[in-house]
């Protein structure tokens, strides 16, 4: 069986690096633009992860440009926007695609898996929200709207946590 722990991507530094290194915590994967109506939800996409690091937890921000252009800048415009504007510490990683003929094959993986409150299917916004436990199954998937201190959300971060 596929899981998270599958696959490698690109930090925003351009190095590889193999999601298993996230084994046994809980992470919420997040595609992630800078010019967005959603861009305010690094906020708390940051203060999420500042309170439940320590537990074994990790925000994983995928930059994409799929959506009305939103993210047109280049890593490092994505790292120092990300970086003076909202405090992000969380890892960030390439511009990648969510969606169409080039959509990343991690994105493929998680938009296919049966999921509750956002089922299966394609992403619809940047921002979407996909709640991984430590196996790296996923247990949640959370609509672009979906704030990141909705209840729900929380709810389901501190069960996926170890």
């Amino acid at each position: 069986m596929t899981t998270l722990h599958d696959f490698t991507v690109s930090t925003i530094d351009g190095k590889e690096q193999s999601l298993r290194d996230f084994a046994g915590k809980a992470v919420l994967v997040v595609n992630v633009a800078s010019r967005c109506g959603l861009t305010p939800h690094y906020t708390g996409l940051q203060a999420l992860y500042e309170r439940y690091s320590a537990r074994g937890f990790a925000v994983l921000g995928f930059p994409c440009n799929d959506f009305g252009a939103q993210e047109p800048g280049t890593e490092a415009e994505i790292q120092q926007f990300c970086s003076a504007k909202y405090n992000v510490r969380f890892p960030m990683f390439t511009k990648l695609h969510v969606k169409g003929p080039k959509q990343a094959p991690l994105f493929a993986f998680l938009s296919t898996q049966a999921s509750a409150p956002d089922g299966a299917g394609d992403i619809s916004w940047n921002f979407a929200k996909f709640v991984v436990d430590g196996s790296g199954k996923l247990v949640a998937r959370f609509a672009p709207t979906t704030a990141p201190d909705a209840p729900e959300l929380v709810a389901a971060v501190e069960r996926a946590l170890p």
